[in-house]
């Protein structure tokens, strides 16, 4: 059996240029994206608790 730990061949994890990469913590945000943020944040407030609440609010008593 021969042992494979030699890696000159090859890189697991090629260096990219760090200008091309960009992460949320270092970007700022443009007014349209806090906006489409703002709406999906209340779309999904809407749908998590005025769905439940309208059907038990509309739901027929026995």
């Amino acid at each position: 059996m021969t042992e494979e730990t030699g890696h000159e061949d090859h890189e697991h994890h090629p260096h990219e240029s760090t200008a091309v990469r960009s992460t949320a913590p270092q970007s700022g945000y443009t007014g349209r994206e806090i906006v489409v943020g703002v709406v999906v944040a209340l779309v999904g407030l809407a749908v998590t608790f005025g769905v439940p609440l309208a059907v038990l609010l509309l739901a027929p008593w026995p």
